[in-house]
């Protein structure tokens, strides 16, 4: 996962940094950091886990390379069913 996905499904899902923190128990300042990366986030696996678990438990499928059109990853949101 990588600052691009969490910043774009926050953006699909409608969500404030203060909200992602809430829901992932990860503080705004680390969360502020992690998207201000270029690239792969770097930093404690416990706290990427909670980022990418809080996103999948509101519907966030994570992409990875080749499942768009383009080759690249992103993410997208499950089908309401």
């Amino acid at each position: 996962m990588d600052a691009s996905h969490v910043r774009s499904a926050r953006a699909l899902l409608r969500w404030s940094q203060s909200d992602l923190a809430e829901r992932s128990g990860v503080s705004v300042p680390t969360i502020k950091r992690l998207e201000a990366m270029e690239g792969e986030l770097v930093g404690h696996a416990t706290t990427i886990n909670a980022l990418a678990s809080a996103l999948s438990s509101a519907g966030v499928i994570f992409l990875g390379d080749g499942e768009l059109i383009d080759g690249g990853p992103g993410v997208r949101l499950q089908k309401s069913s």
